[in-house]
């Protein structure tokens, strides 16, 4: 389906939009399986599903903002927005775990009868092709754009669908074998796991609040694209990268020789910024020009304070 729709119709916005939507339906259905079933296991999958609600309405706010152009107060933009929405999705599932894990000890030591598991299940299974289906339009579209809000959004749902697999084993395994503390320990299992995937976003958000450099493959890019300006008249180096939510940044200094004129040199350095930028979409390009025998000295040590 990604690839059949144009790209404008996969904008980070509609699918969060889409996302807001098939959290509430998922919410309904599997509110209704918990309430007709009594399972803890089913309840545990529909407090990760508002969890959904709440991270996706978060993740188009924050998308919304990143969106914005520079202006005075932010002169780099407001891409990095997008990091608050994936640490925030981090800490709301880390807290929805920590909710499961209590529900589920309760329910341990007074195990409850499982009823109606056939519908329960039935209604399960829905909502997770739902959370499927979406999860993996949305890894595509976060491809596209560099959208670190979408991806993370999209991991979510993925761990719903997982969530929502174990339930269903682990209830089917009750209604088989009659052991009702199973659907207890399920719902424990299944919090250890989103609390894995909590734990993962937030570590991804910090990584990029702080300057994280580029993925190696576009750092590759950008080394193979240098390489075709760089001969014996031209070289490049102290070249450092970062990323800021869509954004890729890159710094470098290019040597030539002293007696070119400032016309010819801003020339070529025009034409490797066009070259960087149509390999990597995205990308900003600063280029500082220095003569071929002078070198810039990062790591002098400093003056004592």
């Amino acid at each position: 389906m990604a690839s059949l729709l144009p790209a404008r119709f996969l904008t980070p916005q509609r699918l969060l939009w889409a996302s807001v939507v098939v959290a509430v339906i998922t919410i309904t259905l599997k509110t209704l399986a918990w309430y007709i079933t009594d399972s803890v296991g089913l309840l545990s999958d529909a407090m990760e599903s508002l969890v959904n609600l709440a991270s996706a309405i978060f993740a188009l706010m924050m998308v919304t903002i990143a969106l914005r152009p520079a202006d005075e107060d932010h002169p780099y933009g407001h891409h990095k927005a997008e990091y608050f929405s994936s640490g925030f999705e981090g800490i709301l599932i880390i807290a929805a775990a920590m909710g499961i894990v209590w529900a589920a000890g309760h329910r341990l030591f007074d195990p409850q009868p499982i009823q109606q598991v056939g519908w329960g299940l039935a209604l399960s299974v829905v909502s997770s092709c739902l959370n499927g289906l979406l999860a993996w339009v949305m890894f595509s579209a976060a491809k596209t754009h560099r959208s670190i809000a979408l991806e993370a959004d999209a991991r979510h749902l993925v761990t719903d669908v997982w969530t929502s697999v174990g339930v269903v084993i682990g209830i089917g395994a009750v209604s088989v074998t009659g052991w009702l503390w199973l659907d207890p320990v399920v719902a424990i299992g299944v919090a250890l796991n989103i609390l894995r995937e909590g734990f993962h976003l937030m570590w991804r958000s910090s990584q990029g609040l702080m300057d994280e450099a580029v993925e190696p493959e576009v750092l590759s890019e950008i080394q193979k694209t240098l390489a075709d300006f760089d001969h014996h008249t031209i070289r490049f180096d102290h070249l450092t990268t970062r990323r800021s939510g869509q954004r890729r940044f890159v710094d470098m200094h290019m040597h030539m020789p002293a007696a070119w004129s400032l016309g010819r040199a801003a020339a070529v350095r025009t034409s490797v910024e066009q070259a960087l930028m149509s390999a990597v979409p995205g990308l900003r390009a600063t280029i500082q020009l220095l003569p071929s025998d002078v070198e810039a000295h990062f790591d002098d040590p400093k003056d004592p304070m």
